[in-house]
């Protein structure tokens, strides 16, 4: 229960109890700074022992590990986190807050980062930091990818496709023996 004060302004003035923040009375019935009902108590929490571990936490499936690729990406091209926060023309304290995940790179600073560091936006959301060049290169040293390139270059849509189906065919299907 939020504690009322003198109304001013004919608003009513209320201190979260929560966080003691002194505001006016929201229309959502909420505190501004940390959303709590200002119109009830709040309920009792209740506390969890947790162990503390220096272990890096596990990535789940739904984050992407971006501060992870910038950071190794950064420093393949050489750059300091200065030197970067320059060339995108922001504090070089963002790009430590990003690097070290205490900031979530907008959609417009992704732009930026990749045009800093000369990739594309995919090549930031990968887990391993690699870009689409550092693949496409280790898919030309293979032998047998690099001896079907020319063909493939002289395939129709249509022909491409039909190898691609038989591909599939031969690494699905189980081998005769003779």
């Amino acid at each position: 229960m939020a504690t009322t004060l003198a109304p001013v302004d004919s608003r009513e003035v209320v201190r979260c109890d929560h966080c003691n923040l002194v505001q006016f009375r929201t229309n959502n019935h909420l505190c501004r700074r940390c959303k709590t009902s200002l119109d009830e108590e709040p309920e009792p929490v209740a506390v969890l022992t947790v162990q503390v571990s220096h272990a890096p936490t596990p990535i789940s499936s739904n984050q992407i590990p971006v501060a992870m690729a910038i950071r190794m990406l950064r420093t393949r091209a050489g750059l300091s986190q200065r030197q970067l926060a320059q060339r995108m023309h922001v504090p070089r304290t963002y790009v430590s807050k990003i690097e070290n995940e205490k900031a979530c790179p907008t959609l417009s600073s992704l732009e930026r980062l990749a045009n800093a560091l000369h990739v594309r936006i995919p090549d930031l959301l990968t887990t391993t930091g690699r870009t689409l060049e550092d693949e496409i290169r280790e898919l030309q040293a293979d032998d047998f990818i690099a001896e079907m390139i020319p063909y493939m270059r002289r395939l129709s849509g249509m022909q491409m496709t039909s190898v691609l189906n038989q591909v599939r065919e031969l690494t699905v299907a189980p081998r005769r023996t003779a």
